[in-house]
């Protein structure tokens, strides 16, 4: 069995905090990049709405009991667990860590890994295609609204009406124009798709650079203990685990096709980085944004690895026996 392969995006991000811990944007240049990132975030949605085919999209929906089942655990069983983070004793988890790793749980799954994974373990490539983009076009619209209604708050982190207003702003209102446009953009954004990936790349690093300045300039890091961090990385774990688990059992239970299921257990349990770090930035704007996305980030790696090893053993799975 091959060993799990790290993701390069991964690393780039990393990378990205890394530059801002060496060499932060303060000053006159951290408002430059502040601007640079709220045009670069507008665009990012606009290209996500010019991609996205909607009737592709509707053409995919007639198998509603897949795509159900997997919004559902995205949407309900996710944030139920954002719930739960408001029931920790006060002092397990730092304030803004607790946060984030509520924030995970309401964002929407990944699109191009959660295909990736489900072709490599022979699952329901269409069903997770649609799936997966699906819940990438209500997050945009869910993920805020579930972060107004279920996350804890303190004086360190809270979404107010002005950051739901900017996510209306930056985020919805260039997902809706780039729907628009694709009267005039589909056939450069189909072309061009290798790209665009690469552009879209460069702006979550930028969007990581410019939180995690914030967060060392500031002197925020001092308040993480590496105890907060140990039970921040079990909690992530914990969390994987039981969801891959969950969701194979749920979809026996529901008696899906092995296809079926894998697609189910691939989508229901991925989270994305692409959609999650650019909505964080403005929905927790003037806040620890380094912070509260390190959940997210701590928990997309572990995804990658374990659904890796996974989908290799799925892969190597006899094929079913027919009659000729």
């Amino acid at each position: 069995m091959r060993r799990p392969k790290i993701d390069t995006f991964l690393l780039l991000i990393l990378g990205s905090a890394v530059l801002a811990l060496l060499l932060p944007a303060t000053g006159q240049a951290s408002e430059v990049f502040d601007v640079l990132t709220t045009v670069a975030v507008f665009a990012l949605f606009f290209g996500y709405g010019a991609r996205l085919s909607l009737s592709e999209a509707w053409a995919g929906l007639r198998h509603w009991r897949l795509h159900v089942v997997i919004l559902t655990i995205t949407f309900a069983l996710f944030p139920l667990v954002a719930v739960l983070i408001r029931f920790l004793p006060d002092g397990v988890l730092a304030p803004s860590l607790a946060v984030g790793f509520a924030y995970l749980c309401v964002v929407p799954s990944t699109v191009q890994s959660s295909i990736t994974f489900t072709s490599l373990a022979r699952g329901n490539v269409p069903g997770a295609m649609v799936s997966a983009t699906t819940s990438n076009l209500l997050g945009v619209v869910l993920t805020p609204l579930l972060a107004v209604a279920l996350l804890p708050s303190s004086g360190e982190t809270a979404i107010t009406l002005e950051s739901f207003v900017d996510v209306v702003l930056l985020l919805l209102l260039p997902f809706i124009l780039g729907q628009f446009s694709r009267r005039w953009t589909a056939s450069f954004m189909h072309r061009q798709r290798a790209r665009l990936k690469y552009m879209d790349q460069l702006v979550i690093c930028l969007v990581v650079y410019v939180a995690f300045s914030d967060f060392f300039s500031s002197g925020a890091w001092r308040n993480v203990a590496l105890w907060d961090l140990l039970v921040l990385l079990a909690l992530c774990l914990v969390l994987l685990g039981f969801m891959l688990w969950f969701t194979w059992r749920l979809s026996a239970t529901l008696r899906f096709s092995v296809e079926d299921r894998i697609a189910i257990m691939f989508c229901g349990t991925k989270k994305s980085l692409t959609t999650g770090v650019p909505m964080a930035s403005v929905l927790f704007v003037g806040q620890s944004v380094g912070l509260i996305v390190l959940p997210l980030m701590i928990y997309h790696q572990a995804q990658l690895m374990a659904c890796s090893i996974i989908a290799q053993r799925l892969a190597e799975r006899p094929d079913p026996v027919t009659d000729d």
